[in-house]
């Protein structure tokens, strides 16, 4: 039995009905809705990395493809987990060149916001962070698919996290008539990190555009400010 056949073996075993018809309420997959159609086994996250943990180590890229082909979300999830592993364990940098290429072709199969967020930035934000040429995020920027979008945005937490925030201050001006309430939200997690890493940089971005920025953009990205600061901010 090949690699992703032991893993789908394992979820179905772990599926449980009630969990799966919350979780489909939660991530919105009704007729309209930005998730339309997804499938879920109802399983945790904590549980499905311990799948991964047990089975995912020797997944080749043609077990990574039959599990981002998938209509069951838990079985993409387990795809985006692995290429995270792989990635931080590859042992050259070729290896982890080819890592990043797979996940970036296959990026459109990471159909939601908690796909995009548990790997994003674990693997474009980080083989990027050293390049000179970071135009991926751009290009992903200005795609019309709103997950490629938000890999953009969240893929920028790396850098955040190192004190390098140009990128995600020029995304963050691009974004600020997006449509999505994801988005909103995405901008405004990721403002809110430049600020706890200098909180200056994060008021002198409020400063030009808080009064254009979407109110829940907003107040995430107050989240962490001081409350006079705060309420100077949304009073404007």
């Amino acid at each position: 039995m090949k690699n992703a056949d032991l893993i789908f073996a394992a979820l179905q075993t772990c599926a449980d009905p009630v969990k799966a018809a919350g979780q489909q309420r939660f991530f919105k997959t009704g007729k309209g809705e930005y998730a339309e159609g997804d499938r879920f086994w109802g399983i945790a996250l904590p549980q499905l990395r311990r799948i991964v943990k047990q089975f995912g180590r020797d997944c080749n890229f043609e077990d990574l493809e039959k599990l981002f082909a998938s209509p069951w979300h838990e079985a993409r999830a387990a795809a985006a987990l692995i290429l995270v592993e792989q990635f931080e364990k590859a042992p050259n940098a070729a290896a982890q060149k080819a890592v990043f290429n797979f996940y970036v072709a296959h990026l459109p199969h990471c159909n939601n916001w908690d796909l995009i967020d548990i790997s994003a930035y674990k693997i474009i934000g980080a083989y990027l962070y050293d390049k000179k040429d970071r135009s991926l995020f751009f290009r992903l920027a200005r795609a019309k698919n709103l997950w490629l979008q938000r890999a953009a945005v969240v893929g920028t937490m790396y850098l955040v996290k190192r004190g390098d925030f140009d990128v995600t201050l020029k995304l963050a001006e691009m974004f600020l008539d997006h449509p999505h309430d994801l988005m909103h939200k995405a901008v405004g997690w990721l403002l809110r990190e430049v600020g706890k890493k200098d909180e200056a940089v994060l008021c002198a971005f409020l400063d030009r555009h808080s009064r254009r920025m979407p109110r829940t953009m907003l107040r995430y990205a107050l989240e962490r400010l001081p409350k006079k600061k705060k309420q100077f901010y949304m009073n404007k």
